[in-house]
């Protein structure tokens, strides 16, 4: 297999988002390595990203850089908690939850409530109708958005200021959003509805793993959109409001959409393409380096991943796209000390079902409506208008 195509130093110093000057001072120090030839330095990108990723993880380890990530700020959460690399919900695995339950059981428990209400069918109607209005260019994530507006906007009570309009807001959106995407039976599960709205194919079980997804992406700590959606609840906004706040943040490649670029990287590989020159060709293109890679909280890989490996391996017709898999991953634990995240299950999941490659974050926004809106519920037990940060002026002194 060749080595990996290298960076130039613009790209090198683009992806850490330092000048160059500050580049070359982390080959100085012995930070990072480099090779020099007629045509200038060059880097390697594994290296580039795995020394960015030690960055964000260790404020301090180069004075004077940012720290991606490092928190403004600690919230008491009551329901995502990682213990030993493994995510739980409130007192039980998300793992075994998985593996074990469907998506609505976890709902209904998660929100303590007997049943998901739909939407009446007028009202999926008026939000399937805002969707067609798009037309066929919008991204997946396009038509989500304006269906939360449609059902908001057909629900008279949804500025009802008990907080018990949260859940039943979250309800219609959970059920009511696969439905506005897809002409389905009403007695069609929240998965089944998704199966048929995104996948290009009939597979035993495709439903099964949207299931497994589903519950896996819930709730992680405080991702910058549960992060969002805590802050309108804080100033008190409908159920809907907290949702579209959320997916403001969520909408973004270093969050929710990560997957999108994952699955361009793996369908390259599996038809084809040398993973080396597929990973180099992908940092190339953006600043968030290689995407599927890489999970701060836990210290032995993203257990999310592992539990959608699993279930994929034992799928029908799997084999082609978990060689990709196998293949990327490889080639980056080779040159990084990095693991398969979240989005590359997704995105694996996406290959496999023949779904468009940025469909992974509908079934991930739909998933993590249900961890918005316990945040949101959480938070309206809380003084309102409490996550009002003040800033610090550090612009020009006044003359």
């Amino acid at each position: 297999m060749s080595d990996l195509p290298r960076l130039t130093a613009a790209e090198a110093a683009a992806r850490l988002g330092v000048k160059p000057e500050s580049l070359y001072a982390y080959v100085s120090r012995g930070l990072l390595s480099r090779e020099r030839d007629a045509a200038g330095s060059s880097f390697d990108p594994l290296e580039v990203e795995a020394f960015a990723r030690r960055r964000r993880r260790s404020p301090g380890a180069v004075p004077g850089s940012p720290t991606p990530g490092s928190p403004l700020m600690v919230l008491d959460t009551r329901l995502a908690h990682i213990d030993d690399d493994e995510l739980h919900y409130r007192e039980r695995s998300a793992a075994q939850l998985a593996r074990d339950a469907s998506f609505e059981d976890v709902v209904t428990w998660v929100w303590d409530v007997s049943t998901l209400r739909a939407p009446s069918p007028a009202d999926v109607a008026v939000a399937r109708g805002t969707i067609a209005a798009l037309g066929p260019a919008a991204r997946p994530l396009d038509r989500l958005l304006v269906a939360v507006s449609a059902l908001a906007a057909t629900d008279p009570l949804r500025d009802d200021p008990d907080p018990s309009q949260l859940l039943r807001a979250g309800a219609r959106l959970v059920t009511g959003l696969p439905a506005a995407l897809a002409v389905a039976d009403e007695r069609a599960s929240v998965a089944q509805t998704l199966w048929r709205a995104l996948a290009s194919r009939d597979l035993p079980g495709g439903s099964r793993l949207i299931d497994a997804a589903l519950v896996l992406v819930i709730d992680h700590d405080l991702a910058a959109s549960t992060l969002a959606a805590r802050v309108a609840a804080s100033a008190r906004a409908s159920g809907y409001a907290v949702v579209t706040a959320a997916l403001g943040a969520f909408d973004a490649p270093l969050h929710g959409t990560a997957s999108g670029a994952a699955a361009h990287l793996l369908r390259a590989i599996r038809d084809g393409d040398d993973p080396a020159t597929a990973i180099a060709r992908t940092v190339r293109a953006g600043r968030s380096g290689v995407p599927g890679f890489g999970q701060p909280l836990y210290a032995g890989g993203d257990m999310r991943a592992r539990v959608l490996f699993e279930l994929l391996r034992d799928a029908p017709e799997s084999a082609g796209v978990l060689a990709a898999v196998d293949a990327v991953a490889d080639e980056v634990a080779r040159r990084a000390d990095m693991r398969p995240n979240l989005d590359l299950a997704l995105a694996a999941l996406t290959l496999w079902a023949e779904m468009p490659d940025d469909a992974a974050s509908v079934i991930f926004a739909i998933g993590r409506i249900v961890g918005w809106i316990s945040h949101a519920v959480d938070e309206y037990d809380e003084r309102p208008m409490r996550l009002r940060p003040r800033g610090r002026y550090v612009g020009p002194a006044p003359e």
